[in-house]
């Protein structure tokens, strides 16, 4: 393009024809490279775009993944705490189930040590019985007359208290409630009988002594009971 000066000096003689052809391809060039230029930077942007939009996507996509993935590994890790506790809830309880079982069997261990001879002892107690109503059935008087008959009543009750001896050194005592309460558990009532001068409930006679094997009932003594008449 010519501008008005330019014509004017044309016109005037002033610039030759070619100067002004040179200007014009000048001024064309100038405003092609200038086209190219915005051209170029359009393309250079939309080409940013084009990249931009892409990674944005791509790094939503990730963190997606990501959070999806802790989810899972949260849910997994609650699951193993859910099976450990329960693991060992049933170790807790197997081990007092053991700590059971041992008692137990201690405690019957020392029972059979107290009460292995419970079925002996039970057998021994009427031989002791037969002891005892031998030597008293025996008349005091006799015995200064018939010297065998003395000295058979003394080895009966030399065999007696040989018996008690064991009795005791093996946990077995005789029970013989005669005034005392009546006692069920140590006692059996065979009759009543109505004593006067004897509270009511207590124990009048003692028909069979009763014994007892470190501190249980082994045989109950056979008693008659204090009952007031109506």
């Amino acid at each position: 393009m010519i501008s008005r000066s330019g014509l004017s000096k044309l016109r005037s003689g002033l610039y030759p024809p070619e100067c002004l052809l040179f200007n014009n391809i000048v001024g064309s060039s100038r405003i092609l490279v200038s086209g190219t230029r915005f051209t170029s930077a359009a393309t250079e942007s939309d080409s940013t775009n084009t990249d931009v939009n892409p990674s944005k996507t791509s790094e939503a996509v990730n963190a997606s993944e990501l959070e999806s993935k802790l989810l899972e590994k949260d849910k997994i890790i609650e699951e193993k705490d859910k099976l450990l506790k329960e693991i060992q809830d049933k170790y807790k309880r197997s081990l007092a189930e053991n700590e059971n079982v041992l008692q137990r069997g201690r405690k019957m261990t020392e029972e059979a040590k107290l009460f292995g001879i419970q079925r002996f002892s039970k057998d021994l107690l009427e031989v002791a019985d037969v002891l005892e109503k031998a030597t008293e059935s025996v008349p005091k008087e006799e015995l200064e007359k018939n010297i065998h008959l003395k000295n058979l009543f003394e080895g009966l009750t030399l065999t007696d208290l040989q018996l008690k001896k064991v009795f005791s050194k093996n946990g077995l005592e005789k029970v013989d409630p005669v005034g005392e309460k009546f006692d069920p558990h140590l006692h059996e009532a065979v009759f009543q009988l109505d004593v006067p001068d004897k509270e009511e409930g207590t124990v009048a006679l003692v028909q069979t002594i009763g014994y007892k094997l470190n501190g249980r009932t082994l045989r109950p003594a056979l008693v008659g009971v204090v009952k007031r008449k109506s």
